[in-house]
């Protein structure tokens, strides 16, 4: 990949999702996001930056290509992104599932764990 416009398509596909989702995500248009990836546009670093953190990107990668694409985080790194999305994001039902398993016993915790549990094995 030569160029910023072709890192920024890989991102989309590397992601599994469509220019519209990724506009979404990014609260850009979906016609400026084709430009982007047909180098009819290119991003601004506003765009470089959130790109890099809703996908987990290296800027140093989307701006040059040098490098690995992915960041590597640690569990507890992603674990606040997640919550940092939540609690920007207007899903009032996560964020009562959440504080409602906060407060629950243990017991009832373990329950909401072997179900989760059952819904994730793979």
């Amino acid at each position: 990949m030569e160029t910023i416009n072709e890192r920024i398509a890989w991102c989309i596909k590397d992601a599994g999702i469509k220019k519209a989702e990724f506009a979404r995500r990014l609260n850009l248009s979906q016609p400026f996001v084709s430009e982007l990836c047909s180098g009819k546009n290119n991003p601004s670093d506003r765009t470089i930056a959130d790109i890099c953190r809703e996908f987990n990107i290296s800027e140093l990668w989307l701006r040059t290509g040098e490098g690995e694409p992915h960041i590597q985080r640690d569990e507890d790194e992603e674990f606040l992104e997640v919550m940092e999305q939540i609690h920007m994001s207007d899903d009032d039902l996560i964020k009562r599932i959440i504080k409602a398993y906060w407060f629950m016993e243990d017991d009832e915790k373990a329950a909401i764990r072997k179900l989760i549990d059952g819904f994730t094995k793979k």
